[in-house]
């Protein structure tokens, strides 16, 4: 199949990563549908802005429709939306642990059972999880403990889908990033936050960008976690 007639799902699209795979994707030649809390429809027919908040199951639904009815299919969803509050384990509140479960659990429950229920209409599929490569390698000084459970259970989750829909032609793999430069991180804090990392630099959001890229482009390719952490899940 042509790239011009597949069709991409990114949440967490407005900014930062996912709006930059959101383009890469155009640039390939797909076509995408666009979510996030707020978000705005661009000036290509090609993308379908839905504006919603991914953690409830009517916006992931709205989501789905919105692919079927504009575009036909769902070739590939990217479970992009998710948060990161580094905190000590005894100072997370009740609130910030209902907000990791919504945001980086719920928020993939929904939306993927409802593509997946669509790629198995088409025998061919594939999910990208992402994640972070703290489930791997916790850094001393950066708290985590939420993060690494829900983010955690994406990758035990990716391992688990693949396997379960390997003879329906649906694949599942996660990138698992280090610390990337986005609108998440203060541009004086990158010097720090390199540094935690052997290569001694921040990735790069092309980095992630590539590597969903390549996971979509690789047909033999599922159940993996690709680090994409400037060699942060190997050591120290």
């Amino acid at each position: 199949m042509s790239n011009a007639n597949k069709v991409a799902i990114v949440t967490g699209a407005s900014q930062g990563i996912g709006a930059e795979i959101t383009r890469a994707f155009r640039a390939q030649g797909y076509r995408v549908v666009a979510t996030a809390r707020s978000i705005q429809q661009p000036d290509d027919p090609n993308v379908i802005a839905v504006a919603g908040d991914i953690v409830d199951r009517a916006t992931a639904q709205r989501v789905v429709d919105a692919a079927i009815a504009k575009f036909g299919r769902i070739d590939t969803l990217v479970n992009n939306a998710g948060i990161f509050i580094a905190k000590p384990f005894t100072q997370y509140t009740q609130e910030d642990y209902a907000t990791f479960l919504n945001v980086n659990l719920n928020g993939f429950f929904h939306v993927t059972q409802l593509a997946v229920e669509q790629m198995e209409k088409n025998k061919s599929g594939h999910i990208v999880n992402v994640t972070t490569s703290l489930v791997d390698h916790a850094v001393s000084g950066v708290p985590s403990v939420l993060a690494s459970l829900t983010k955690g259970g994406l990758n035990a989750a990716t391992k688990s889908l693949a396997i379960e829909y390997a003879k329906s032609g649906i694949r599942a793999n996660a990138v698992s990033p280090g610390i990337i430069k986005s609108p998440m991180h203060a541009p004086e804090t990158h010097e720090a936050l390199g540094a935690l990392h052997p290569m001694g630099h921040m990735g790069e959001m092309s980095d992630i960008v590539n590597a969903v890229l390549y996971l979509d482009s690789a047909p033999f390719v599922t159940g993996e976690i690709l680090h994409v952490d400037g060699g942060q899940s190997a050591g120290h």
